[in-house]
């Protein structure tokens, strides 16, 4: 059986994406054509499940999705009536969310099951446009409120057996860059200015911690990652939600991974980097 591929995509704001919005273009372009190979889609390769680690689920214990089916969750505000019409009918599996559970138990972990909570658009945003046949199974995955690195890296190792068998891990959020000010001052705004020099050096630094072959070293640097340059500039403080998903990401891939690949999209003029870890080049 093959080891599914991880990766920590950015899925752009709100439902902009799937709306036909401009500054997404790069985004979506990466979401249909890129990532549908990553992951394998369409081939006998294919996940048999899919975790999706949101950005926009933050609870006091990591939290799992668990039912067969879920209703969508379109927890965002003042976008027109066709966001509020989106459908995405992929299943659940609670069969797979009692393997998550279990592994972290056997990780140390305290999770809760919750079959109830719509899927939220850090999930059904991308995955429209990354698998609109709807055909695999997702399992919904919280982030955490303490915003502790080492323990998302924890949910992470715990995932990396997971993959083992065949369950494709993918965070969902905005890890270059998840500034919300920063971001309507970019849109109206005729270029990035000094803000692009800063995204350059903060996405070097975590490009380089994330490439880290040796587990123990990245995970060490990823450990520390609100002392690389502009890291409150890119994520302010308590909202490092957008982030949080890479670290599980991260943490689900092992030296027998090899280096994490990675490529990069323009988003209103600044550079926002996926990072992945899987045998398809892209």
């Amino acid at each position: 059986m093959p080891r599914a591929a991880a990766i920590a995509v950015s899925h752009g704001g709100g439902p902009m994406p799937v709306l036909g919005d401009p500054a997404h273009k790069d985004i979506v372009k990466s979401l249909t054509q890129r990532v549908p190979k990553i992951l394998k889609l369409g081939t006998p390769d294919a996940p048999r499940a899919i975790v999706v680690v949101t950005a926009h689920w933050s609870e006091d214990r990591p939290t799992i999705s668990s039912g067969k089916k879920h209703s969508l969750l379109y927890d965002y505000g003042g976008f027109p009536a066709a966001a509020y019409r989106l459908k995405y009918d992929a299943p659940g599996s609670p069969e797979v969310a009692e393997e998550v559970r279990t592994a972290f138990v056997k990780a140390g972990l305290d999770p809760v099951m919750d079959d109830e909570r719509g899927w939220d658009h850090g999930v059904f945003i991308p995955f429209l446009l990354i698998h609109p046949q709807a055909s695999i199974p997702i399992i919904q995955l919280s982030v955490l409120h303490s915003e502790d690195p080492q323990t998302h890296l924890t949910m992470g190792r715990a995932l990396s057996s997971l993959r083992d068998s065949n369950v494709a891990v993918v965070g969902s959020g905005f890890a270059s860059f998840h500034n919300l000010p920063a971001m309507r001052h970019l849109m109206m705004a005729s270029g990035p200015g000094p803000l692009r020099a800063r995204t350059d050096e903060w996405n070097a630094a975590l490009t380089a911690a994330v490439s880290e072959t040796d587990r123990q070293k990245r995970e060490e640097r990823l450990s520390k990652w609100r002392e690389m340059p502009f890291a409150y500039d890119m994520h302010p403080r308590y909202g490092a939600e957008h982030f949080l998903p890479l670290l599980v990401v991260a943490g689900s891939a092992t030296e027998e991974d090899g280096k994490a690949k990675a490529y990069k999209d323009d988003f209103l003029g600044i550079d926002i980097w996926t990072y992945y870890w899987g045998d398809v080049e892209v």
